[in-house]
């Protein structure tokens, strides 16, 4: 009775024993130190410098198709890597945003699903400002504590940055997320017209969404940005000899300058909506009245109600002219809107400081004002609940810059752990 009593309780133990074993493996998926993600991130800094250096010696500007192809390849192989599920979407249907070409640049799309149910989505973009036969004067470089190259800044580094988190993901074996979405797309520069609706698809159902974009040389975190917009007047007159016959033209010119007189007082500093005009032409030949003029106005918002309000205002404006036999139009674009700071946001952003504060020493700014810049992640905002934050990528300046474009690279390692500990965060609910 004894022996059985005895063998009983070590079969009990056993039991037990096991079953924390199997406990310890089903959680060892969230069970991710600060320690280990840390030194880990350590050792992601070479990896990370070497496909920062691949990505920025890529020609990629935002209508530079081949160079797009080239990168989104080198990206999409990067990412099947981490064991995300990968694809390239060609955009078919661009938005006819002025100046936007017919074509753009492919999407990659990866995809990492875990065993949670958070989803967290990031965006980064391959296109740059630059043209081809820029890189022979700019290739990338290491100076010190700076990396120098076309784009580095403004989003190689973020590229680089999302490859390297999902590659610490996976050597932690972490899986208690639900998805992680990565979108990399390749028009940013030129206002997303063929990203810009995936990247709002995809967002609904997220519940936070980072940005890679770089929060400045101090990286502040951005919880708001301005929305972008754009006014184009188009003006019909009629031509005639200046010198001989002049009342017999309708100077387009002369309407245009009636019609930017009134249409110039629209900003309004107390809700931060502005409207400036930038560019004017008229005529082509001195004694000559213009038959046509144009003139275009960047307009920057905080709310998207004041676009709409700005549009209508501007074409009841237009009715009034100074020439009557004139034929005047007004089309107004919302390029970006504007990105607001949510409670969510806010609510991700301390955990995001009390992170670098308390584990890394460091300190870290959260804007919840917007500066004037405009932003994908404002798209991913448009129909989303989720916490966003924009400026999560690495440190630097020198923004489109062909000569002092420039990352910080002791950011790296600490960007890098941030976004991972922020996943690890937001995973445990």
């Amino acid at each position: 009775m004894l022996r059985t009593l005895t063998q009983q309780r070590t079969t009990s133990k056993l039991q037990l024993a096991l079953g924390c074993v199997i406990a310890l493996s089903a959680s060892a998926s969230w069970a991710a130190s600060p320690q280990e993600i840390k030194k880990i991130a350590e050792s992601q800094k070479h990896g990370y410098l070497e496909t920062l250096k691949t990505l920025v010696n890529i020609e990629s500007g935002s209508k530079d198709i081949e160079g797009l192809n080239q990168i989104a390849k080198v990206v999409a192989e990067q990412l099947k890597a981490t064991g995300a599920e990968v694809n390239v979407i060609q955009p078919k249907d661009i938005m006819k945003l002025d100046g936007a070409p017919d074509q753009t640049g492919p999407i990659v799309k990866a995809v990492l699903k875990g065993k949670g149910k958070t989803n967290i989505m990031l965006l980064a973009h391959n296109d740059t400002v630059y043209q081809k036969g820029q890189l022979q004067g700019q290739p990338f470089r290491i100076d010190g504590n700076k990396a120098y190259g076309l784009g580095i800044l403004d989003d190689k580094q973020g590229v680089a940055a999302v490859i390297h988190v999902l590659d610490i993901l996976k050597q932690l074996k972490y899986q208690d997320y639900g998805t992680i979405t990565v979108l990399i797309n390749s028009d940013e520069e030129i206002s997303s017209p063929g990203s810009r609706q995936l990247i709002m698809d995809t967002a609904q159902n997220q519940d936070v969404v980072l940005s890679f974009e770089t929060g400045g040389i101090d990286g502040s975190l951005m919880l708001a940005t301005s929305g972008i917009g754009a006014a184009y007047l188009d003006i019909k007159g009629r031509g005639s000899h200046a010198g001989v016959k002049p009342e017999a033209g309708v100077n387009a010119l002369t309407e245009l300058a009636f019609q930017i007189q009134q249409l110039e007082n629209l900003s309004n500093p107390k809700t931060g909506l502005k409207l400036n005009w930038t560019v004017a032409t008229a005529g082509k030949t001195r004694n000559v009245i213009p038959d046509h003029a144009t003139a275009q106005a960047d307009a920057r918002s905080l709310k998207p109600q004041d676009f709409a309000e700005l549009e209508k205002t501007l074409k009841q404006k237009v009715k009034t002219k100074k020439l009557a036999e004139s034929q005047v139009e007004v089309k107004f674009e919302v390029r970006r809107p504007p990105l607001e700071a949510s409670p969510q946001a806010k609510k991700l952003a301390a955990t995001a400081q009390q992170i670098y504060t308390n584990e890394l020493k460091l300190p870290m700014k959260v804007e919840t004002t917007a500066w004037g810049g405009g932003t994908d992640a404002a798209f991913a905002g448009v129909s989303s609940k989720a916490a966003i934050i924009e400026g999560i990528g690495m440190s630097g300046d020198g923004l489109h810059s062909d000569k002092a474009e420039y990352i910080l690279t002791d950011s790296i390692v600490p960007r890098l752990y941030l976004v991972t500990r922020l996943i690890v965060e937001t995973s445990k609910k």
